[in-house]
């Protein structure tokens, strides 16, 4: 009994000697866990219940437009082509950014990681998006950059909002001044090959995007050496724009009217198109626009597909520094 009890003892004094080391841990990782909880309360404190924490901005009409908004100095906006998102500026986004440029670029409604809303889906509704961001974000003597459906969305915001926080404008392989064949344009494409369009998407948008990425980027051409990666990626931007919203897009790039809004261009510009766009024909867009804007200028890149700010991305960076510098 006396050997139980020794042992008792024992035990006894081990287990408050572990107490009181487990309770002086305690107290002192007491302020060390405040912090902690703090901290994180810091971190959470702006992020919307059931909401992904991200840039973006809401219009007047409740759609939330996502946005990029890198580096410092100069500003340069960005406004990307359909069926695509601002991801596929990223190539002259970081670019620029390196070299002293401040560059923003959103995805247009219904694309990438912005609503997806069922009106408001046409050239009117994208120009007044691009100026919520630029107001919203307070950009002044900015230069808009438009590629394809985006050219389109920097003519028709200039057309709309005028110049006063524009300092010069760049359109790249741009749909303008209007794509569909009709008397008054009889040397576009016919509606039938957008209803063409309109119906691969219906039908199988995930395949569609699939055959369209080589037209896109001139893969479809002898000796291309487009990588599989890029084609690959077009399908993932693709798929990440709504139905509905591609679908209503088709209208708005092919159908839409740019001539007036053409006119207004009272900022240096640049036109840059590819003399083998398959999508947007070189003939029907970009040698018309440069007759329309006072004192465009414009590069035409020998044998370049539409795609071009991959495809061309070293050249055409190097002609976008160029005449922002300029």
């Amino acid at each position: 009994m006396q050997d139980i009890s020794k042992q008792s003892a024992a035990s006894l004094s081990r287990r408050h000697a572990l107490l009181g080391g487990l309770t002086a841990g305690i107290a002192a990782g007491l302020p060390a866990i405040a912090a902690a909880k703090t901290a994180k309360q810091s971190l959470t404190a702006t992020v919307t219940p059931g909401k992904p924490a991200m840039s973006t901005i809401t219009t007047k009409d409740g759609t939330e437009i996502y946005y990029k908004d890198w580096g410092t100095g100069p500003v340069v906006t960005f406004s990307h082509g359909w069926p695509l998102n601002s991801d596929a500026w990223e190539g002259q986004m970081l670019f620029l950014a390196r070299r002293g440029f401040r560059v923003v670029a959103h995805d247009r409604r219904g694309h990438g990681r912005s609503s997806q809303p069922r009106s408001g889906n046409d050239m009117n509704g994208y120009a007044d998006d691009l100026a919520a961001v630029i107001e919203a974000l307070d950009l002044r003597d900015a230069t808009l950059v438009g590629h394809s459906t985006g050219g389109g969305e920097v003519a028709r915001y200039i057309g709309r909002h005028g110049t006063k926080r524009v300092a010069k404008a760049v359109l790249i392989a741009a749909v303008p001044p209007v794509m569909v064949k009709s008397a008054a344009n009889p040397e576009g494409l016919p509606i039938e090959a957008f209803d063409a369009i309109r119906a691969g998407l219906a039908k199988d948008r995930s395949q569609f995007y699939r055959d369209f990425a080589p037209q896109f980027y001139g893969a479809n051409r002898p000796g291309s050496n487009v990588s599989q990666g890029t084609l690959d990626q077009f399908w993932l931007w693709g798929m990440q724009a709504g139905l509905l919203n591609a679908y209503e897009c088709v209208k708005a790039f092919s159908e839409t009217d740019f001539t007036e809004d053409l006119k207004k261009f009272d900022v240096p510009t640049l036109v840059v198109h590819g003399e083998d766009d398959q999508i947007v024909p070189i003939k029907d867009t970009a040698v018309k626009s440069v007759r329309l804007i006072k004192g465009a200028k414009n590069i035409y890149y020998p044998g370049a597909p539409h795609g071009i700010t991959a495809t061309h991305q070293d050249q055409l960076n190097a002609d976008l520094l160029a005449f922002l510098k300029a």
